[in-house]
């Protein structure tokens, strides 16, 4: 199965000599559609920054990020706002819904900026946060929702373009057990049903366990996992 996202040889660093800090020494990760996989590290060592690089949102400082076979990098910044738009999904720690908004409403908003009738993504909207099990909270502001209610939101909000990959930010960092778990199993079920693929940087154990690979990002590359107690 081709790769919907592949990154080569990504290099990252911040600062300068003689405190620069090499975030990223170079990278390889590919994600097949379909695929949930799970990044683990300790706090600092890349997670946050190789997903921004990998949604088009941070330059590498060298390397390459191909989204669907397209150099996401070698583009204008107008061509990949149009790109990350349309073929990508933010799910992060903290939701970031509109507060003022419903959350029928924030789930749109992502598809009229995409030019979708309003109708149409109205639609859309229902039919994912019916999916996701709160369809009877759609006219409901974020204020007005549990955490794990919002995150569900976000998470349908992510999908409303039927995006090639969703890169998810600790989806679960800020969520208590009973929610965390909730949200695990919803990740799980969307990349093997709806063939979603997933990049998830995690310390949840349990979100590790669900997802088809795990790899471990540590003195700037990405590994394979051996035992997931070591670096969760």
């Amino acid at each position: 199965m081709a790769a919907v996202l592949r990154a080569t040889a990504l290099c990252k660093s911040f600062g300068r000599t003689p405190a620069r800090v090499d975030v990223l020494t170079g990278v390889d990760v590919e994600v097949d559609r379909g695929e949930l996989v799970a990044v683990a590290g300790s706090s600092g060592s890349g997670k946050s920054t190789l997903l921004h690089i990998l949604g088009g949102l941070m330059h590498p400082d060298a390397g390459r990020a191909e989204l669907a076979g397209e150099d996401i990098y070698a583009l204008g910044e107008r061509a990949r706002a149009r790109l990350r738009s349309r073929r990508v999904g933010f799910v992060f720690q903290m939701h970031h819904l509109l507060p003022e908004w419903s959350a029928v409403e924030n789930v749109m908003l992502p598809a009229l900026i995409a030019g979708r009738r309003e109708s149409a993504a109205r639609a859309r909207a229902m039919e994912l946060l019916d999916s996701l099990g709160v369809a009877a909270r759609a006219s409901h502001k974020p204020g007005e929702l549990s955490g794990g209610e919002q995150q569900r939101v976000a998470v349908a909000r992510a999908l409303v373009n039927e995006p090639d990959v969703v890169l998810a930010d600790e989806p679960s960092g800020n969520l208590d057990v009973e929610a965390s778990e909730t949200l695990h199993q919803i990740l799980e079920r969307l990349s093997r049903e709806r063939q979603q693929a997933f990049l998830v940087a995690t310390h949840s154990p349990s979100l590790a366990r669900r997802a088809q690979r795990t790899l471990v990002l540590a003195a700037g590359n990405l590994r394979p996992s051996q035992t997931l107690e070591t670096v969760l």
